[in-house]
């Protein structure tokens, strides 16, 4: 059979940079629910223990799949409490949180069986051998869809690949108009995102993620890290071990101060809150409602300078 040749003249397309994605021999996915549905799907586990302390989008493959699940508590220092004995065909989910886990992810991989991590907010960190693991781009790139999977299982899922085209605009608003001006764009994209079956990764997200300077991004958010901490350290109330941060997704800062979201918020510093379903999941008595009420995680990624962390420190000392 001929093979057909690409066009040849026409107009001038975008023109992005050419290199390497960060996991190039991963599965690549539109979506990190849906990396973990292709893990649920060719492992086939029967029950899945996750922590009280994530986000409730995880909740959706399993029902989709007729999974039961049950929650599990961690501690002040985010460490499982795993005082259960997870049955034969059983798996369990672990948070790598913000990207400052991943010695709790090592230790964890050497004693628990039917281990999944999830890496959604530890993009920089890599899968421990022979531990499932899934990652999501769009947490830490601007990229319309994007995750992925990490497995040494052979099993593989026909899937066709997902596009983009009609969900890049909140992408496109933040350059040519601002960040706000996209936003409404963004929660739609979310939407129709959470609506989305397991597909291939978009090739548009594909070539975005091929032209990143990694190194770079990783460098910039280990300083802002650093910086952040150096200022905070004194009056967070969750401990953190510097040694173990590379690339984190944003500084976890937990402070018992009412009104300081909204007050970052009218700073033009946003700070989501992770995450609304836990309020609803947890009793007030337990740490992960106090985490969720009073965890601001703060901003630190590669668009930002140490002058913007100063920022964010002025600002935070101004509620104390």
């Amino acid at each position: 059979m001929r093979k057909e040749h690409k066009t040849i003249g026409g107009y001038i397309e975008l023109q992005l940079p050419e290199g390497q994605e960060q996991y190039p021999s991963f599965i690549k996915l539109n979506t990190g629910r849906n990396a973990f549905e292709y893990l649920l799907r060719i492992k086939k586990y029967s029950l899945v223990y996750l922590p009280y302390f994530t986000c409730e989008v995880l909740l959706e493959p399993l029902r989709r799949l007729s999974i039961p699940y049950r929650f599990y508590r961690i501690d002040r220092q985010l460490e499982p409490q795993i005082d259960f004995e997870p049955e034969e065909n059983a798996c369990l989910l672990y948070t790598n949180y913000f990207g400052i886990k991943q010695d709790t992810v090592r230790r964890l991989a050497k004693t628990v069986k039917n281990l999944i991590v999830d890496n959604a907010q530890a993009f920089f960190c890599p899968p421990v051998a022979g531990i499932d693991t899934f990652y999501s781009c769009r947490k830490f790139f601007g990229v319309p869809d994007g995750a992925y999977l990490y497995t040494e299982s052979n099993t593989r899922l026909s899937l066709e690949s997902d596009i983009s085209v009609y969900r890049f605009s909140h992408l496109i608003k933040s350059i040519d108009l601002s960040i706000e001006t996209g936003y409404h764009d963004y929660l739609k994209n979310n939407i129709i995102l959470g609506n989305n079956p397991i597909k291939k990764m978009s090739v548009l997200s594909q070539r975005i993620l091929s032209g990143i300077d990694y190194e770079e991004c990783r460098s910039i958010r280990n300083a802002n890290f650093q910086h952040l901490h150096q200022g905070l350290a004194g009056i967070n109330q969750l401990p953190i071990q510097l040694d173990s941060i590379d690339g984190p997704m944003v500084y976890p800062l937990v402070i018992d101060q009412s009104g300081a979201r909204k007050a970052l918020i009218a700073k033009k510093i946003f700070v989501a809150t992770y995450w609304p379903n836990v309020l609803e999941w947890a009793g007030e008595d337990l740490f992960e409602h106090y985490l969720a009420r009073h965890l601001l995680p703060l901003p630190l990624d590669h668009r930002y300078r140490i002058r913007d962390m100063d920022h964010i420190l002025e600002t935070v000392r101004s509620l104390l």
